[in-house]
């Protein structure tokens, strides 16, 4: 999406442990090397990035600092809209995809982050698209907003002024599909606002519908 639309666009990744989706695609692709040479793109370099995993002194298992990049370091704080608002702020060509995790949204920060849609400004700010990952558990239980109706959870975020998009199965190549065509159809509705607020002045903030 990035690629075919030449899109001004970053990821964050707010579950708590969530590193490995973003070393791997950066480790594979070079950059880490790059950066830590001793994490070479050979057997020994993957030897020594796997030993060096979630252990003591090692990398973390969150999205540190020292991850290539990073600018949020994720995690069950329930920073990830904060940051991904910050971000926007002033970049009114970036799109910031923020996912998060359904455990950390039952924390305080990420509860109260929702409402980030009250500060972006559509004309001279960029935008928020999250993304909450809601895969039922969190480290020791079920997670609140997995256990409650579509119709429910579509309200509540309705109520907090979002537009809320369904992406569900267990088949990874539909699931590819699936995705990849929500996150079009979210795009291109980001752009379309907008260029109506930056063209004809609307402003007004409209609720999720």
């Amino acid at each position: 999406m990035i690629a075919a639309n030449d899109l001004d666009m970053i990821f964050m990744a707010g579950p708590g442990h969530g590193a490995p989706g973003v070393l791997a695609p950066v480790y594979l692709e070079g950059t880490y090397s790059e950066v830590f040479p001793d994490k070479s793109l050979d057997e020994e370099g993957l030897r020594r990035f796997f030993k060096q995993f979630s252990f003591p002194g090692g990398i973390g298992s969150h999205c540190t600092p020292e991850t290539p990049g990073s600018i949020h370091e994720g995690g069950e704080l329930g920073y990830v809209l904060s940051h991904a608002c910050g971000a926007a702020f002033d970049n009114p060509d970036l799109i910031v995809a923020a996912v998060v995790g359904d455990g950390e949204a039952e924390t305080g920060p990420l509860a109260t982050s929702w409402h980030i849609n009250k500060f972006l400004n559509p004309v001279r700010d960029g935008a928020v698209l999250p993304v909450l990952n809601l895969n039922g558990y969190k480290i020791n239980n079920p997670t609140l907003l997995a256990r409650v109706s579509h119709e429910e959870l579509a309200w509540l975020f309705y109520g907090y002024g979002w537009t809320p998009y369904f992406v569900e199965g267990s088949d990874p190549e539909s699931m590819h599909q699936a995705l990849a065509a929500t996150l079009d159809h979210c795009v291109a509705e980001i752009r379309a606002l907008q260029v109506q607020a930056r063209t004809a002045g609307e402003t007004a903030r409209r609720a999720g519908r």
